[in-house]
């Protein structure tokens, strides 16, 4: 273990330190003004007194540190360090992705709207976060409503023969098909983008003179639409909820937990509450350092940083994060912490946000340890069931066979702890001898990994169950329990007209009967869940294969097509039966295709 004598020739500098165990590998990544103070610190007997830290210095060796020439250029590497070696005790988001945006490209012919996670520095317009697909898609299609934007990409609207049925909705303008002209067309890009901004008022002026504009050339009909469009607006407008008197802002509401932080995060776009997003660091920090560490790694993600961020407390180096925001979103980003006013109330607003948050994980963790503890007793289990794996088994005729392994943590889905497995050695459509793969490979690769699961079970009867024991027996692991789940059977019966199902069964090893539990029961809803939650995981990388296996069987087949030509040809036509509906002239429009490739394409994907 590291001393404090080891640490008298760190400079007195910025930089960064990067803390490892007996084996080289770093676990811990942090940033300070004063390397060698921050360092001292941590061996002080006044310094950091949190259980994590002594429990982390227990597992310190060798602690090593790069200086920088200023705070900002710390701030950097701390967080490129982390993003690289992802230390174990550095504070790490759960869910460290991306909500959805929209995205609009001013540059491209007849712009249109897409859904995005990504936020680039590309040129476009950004618009959000939205907290789901489900959201954002509710917003694009209300928008559609008010402003008809082309909804598919020019290459496959102009492959079309006529208009698509959004068009016929009234959803879609058709500016492939020359149903608006390029300033009309351009005239409802502003309105979308100025909608969007919250610029509402804008939006309705506009229109209002387009209207005048044309009443005064006599066209009526043009008149009405604009009357309409500005009738709408407004109608949308009064749904919306006004949260300041404007501009962007992103307020974040903390709560200490325990050793633990909930963090709020309130989403405010000119003035409009547009959502909220929750976290629950996985590190325990002090809040002051938690927060600081939150809002350098979120905002160094692909996320839009708005003007200004509203903080609950004062953090140690605001001016070097805002410096380094200010830098990627390319104008100036202000950080900081309301005393009065109407900011204020937005803070405790969010800060109200993580209390509530709180309570409601409370009021879970309460009903899912109540499931768990009674699932143990229904079943007999050893163990409480707080780690639950499963597996699964997807082909066909035992072709692009694969397995899934899902697990789930206190009755939720742990997804970083999923796994896929391409079945190598069975050839044939045999199950079991499938299920025996996967599980091997499961528990002789990860068998001292931390996750290890308190029960497993398996989509199937007896004979899955079997193979699952026999396998533990043989690869000597044990103090896990073991259980098969069985899905319902449809008991026939001629002479009833009424169709019977069997309840849902659990099979355990060494009973011959099943447990039976009540049906639609949360043990059971649970169980059910996750059974399903791995069919759906394996069929999905199912489907995956079958697809990329049937794009290379049609294509890498054909003398003459290479990998540059495969990708111009899909670039070009979108999918293999783009390519094969098009004609000789048009694939020797490609770059690289004859017209003896060209006629050799046409027909080997006709047959």
């Amino acid at each position: 273990m590291i001393s404090i004598e080891s640490i008298k020739h760190f400079p007195a500098a910025s930089g960064v330190y990067l803390m490892k165990d007996e084996t080289g590998r770093i676990i811990y990544v942090g940033k300070a003004l004063n390397l060698k103070k921050r360092v001292s610190s941590y061996f002080n007997s006044s310094g950091d007194s949190r259980y994590q830290i002594r429990f982390l210095m227990a597992r310190v060796e060798t602690i090593e540190w790069l200086v920088t020439d200023t705070e900002k250029e710390a701030l950097i590497l701390e967080n490129s360090l982390i993003k690289e070696y992802r230390p174990r005790y550095n504070l790490s988001l759960r869910d460290d992705k991306t909500y959805f945006s929209l995205r609009l490209d001013p540059s491209e012919e007849f712009p249109r709207l897409t859904i995005i996670r990504k936020v680039v520095r590309d040129g476009a317009k950004y618009f959000g976060p939205y907290s789901s697909a489900t959201a954002a898609r509710e917003v694009l299609k209300e928008l559609c409503r008010l402003f008809p934007l082309r909804h598919y990409p020019l290459k496959s609207c102009r492959q079309r023969k006529r208009p698509c049925l959004y068009y016929q909705l009234r959803q879609c303008s058709a500016p492939c098909f020359g149903k608006i002209t390029p300033p009309e067309y351009a005239a409802l890009v502003e309105g979308a983008s100025l909608f969007l901004s919250g610029r509402n008022r804008e939006v309705v002026r506009f229109y209002k003179e387009r209207m005048a504009a044309a009443a005064g050339r006599f066209d009526y009909e043009e008149a009405g639409r604009c009357r309409d469009m500005i009738f709408s607006i407004e109608r949308t407008v009064e749904k919306q909820k006004v949260a300041s008197t404007g501009g962007d802002a992103d307020v974040i509401g903390l709560v200490p937990l325990g050793e633990r932080l909930q963090i709020s995060l309130l989403f405010i776009r000119n003035g409009l509450l547009l959502g909220s997003r929750s976290y629950r660091p996985d590190w325990a920090l002090v809040p002051e350092d938690g927060l600081a560490s939150f809002i350098s790694g979120y905002y160094m993600g692909d996320v839009i940083i708005p003007d200004e961020i509203l903080l609950p407390l004062k953090i140690t180096g605001a001016e070097a994060i805002a410096e380094l925001l200010s830098e990627k979103k390319g104008r100036k980003v202000a950080i900081s912490t309301p005393q009065r006013g109407a900011k204020l109330e937005l803070v405790q607003m969010a800060v109200k946000n993580a209390e509530n948050s709180v309570a409601e994980q409370q009021r879970q963790d309460q009903a899912s340890g109540s499931i768990l503890a009674e699932l143990k007793e229904r079943l007999h289990l050893e163990n409480l069931p707080r780690r639950i794996e499963c597996y699964d088994i997807s082909n066909i005729s035992g072709k692009n066979a694969v397995g899934s392994k899902v697990s789930f943590l206190d009755g939720k889905p742990d997804k970083s702890a999923y796994r896929r497995f391409r079945i190598n050695s069975v050839g044939q459509s045999d199950d079991f001898a499938m299920m025996r793969e996967i599980l091997s490979r499961r528990f002789s690769h990860e068998k001292g990994t931390p996750d290890k699961p308190d029960l497993i079970i398996v989509d199937g009867g007896i004979g899955q169950l079997g193979i699952l024991s026999a396998l533990m027996d043989e690869l000597g692991i044990s103090g896990i329990d073991l259980a098969g789940l069985a899905k319902s059977r449809v008991a026939s019966d001629v002479g009833n007209s009424t169709v019977e199902r069997s309840d849902e069964r659990v099979f355990l090893p060494g009973r011959k009967n099943p447990v039976v539990l009540r049906q639609n029961s949360p043990q059971l809803l649970l169980l059910a869940q996750i059974r399903d939650e791995a069919h759906r995981f394996a069929i999905t990388y199912h489907r995956k294969l079958r697809s990329e296996a049937a794009l290379v069987s049609r294509l890498d087949s054909i003398k003459g097509v290479g990998a540059a030509i495969k990708k111009r040809l899909l670039e070009k036509f979108g999918t293999v039966e783009g390519i094969k509906g098009q004609s000789t002239e048009e694939l020797c429009a490609v770059k690289g295709v004859t017209e003896e490739l060209a006629s050799r394409i046409t027909r080997e994907l006709a047959d």
